[in-house]
Formats: C-alpha cells, structure tokens, sequence
C-alpha cells in the first residue's frame, strides 16, 4: 500500500504551469478569457519574495502571476489549493527543524480570518503570531518583482 503523500511531497512535485483559454465564466473570470494555471513551487517562489513585514493578497497575487505569465487572470481555485499546499509544507519544515529557517513566509498572503486558514491544520494563530512578530500592516503593495523562471 502507497504511503500518504506528505505536503512537502505536494510542494515538490514536478507540475508545469499552463495557461488555458475558457469559453465560459468561471469563478471571476469572464468567457473567453486566458487563464493561468501556476504550480505550488510558483507560489512558493512568489511568496518567498514578498518583503519581511509586508502583506499581499491572494487578489494581487493572482493579478501579479497573471501578468508575469501574459495571461488575463489566474485561476483562484488551483491558486487557493496551491497556497495551502506551501502553507501546510512550510509548517511541516517549521516542525521539523523548530526554525524559521528556510521557511516560506506565506502568512504574508494568507489571511487569518479567510476560509484557507479555518482548513489549516495547524490553525489560525501561528499566522496571527507571525504577523504581529513582523508588525504587518493592512498595506497592499504592488510587487516589483524580478522575472526569474520558476
């Protein structure tokens, strides 16, 4: 019998994104409209850049990776699945080596009161800890990112 995948083992399986083109609404992306597709690592990677102290919203981060990837919009579901998968995975990091250390700070994006964070395993206040510990303020900067392949 397969062991259960691990969410670091989510977090670093290969995927390649895409870009598909819809003909119908979905989510809030208009018919006829291109969609991004990112893979865990590229939200990873995203996140990893954002600035101590700063805070991005999933919004702005969809609208950045869209750009970044000449799409229209980003896809919100994979995005939402995506984000979990590095929130779950950097935790398991955290765990095992009880350091910050080479961990992705995704409670930069992720919100404590949002739904993403009600499905966490370890709950809502590490993300509400790490906040105040970088004294995060309700801003939404626009990233200038370098474009760098994921």
């Amino acid at each position: 019998m397969a062991s259960k995948k691990t969410w670091l083992d989510k977090l670093n399986e290969k995927k390649e994104p895409k870009i598909k083109h819809i003909d119908f609404d979905f989510a809030d992306i208009p018919a006829n409209s291109n969609m991004y597709i990112a893979t865990p690592q590229i939200i990873n990677n995203y996140i990893k850049q954002i600035p101590k102290g700063t805070k991005v919203t999933v919004q702005t981060m969809r609208k950045d990776l869209a750009i970044e990837n000449r799409a229209d919009y980003t896809c919100p579901v994979t995005t939402g699945i995506f984000l979990r998968i590095v929130a779950e995975a950097n935790f398991e990091k955290y765990q095992q080596a009880n350091s910050f250390k080479d961990i992705t700070p995704f409670w930069r994006v992720v919100e404590p009161n949002s739904t993403l964070s009600k499905k966490l395993t370890f709950g809502q206040d590490f993300i509400i800890n790490q906040q105040q510990a970088e004294k995060i303020l309700n801003e939404n900067p626009v990233l200038k990112r370098n474009k760098t392949k994921s």
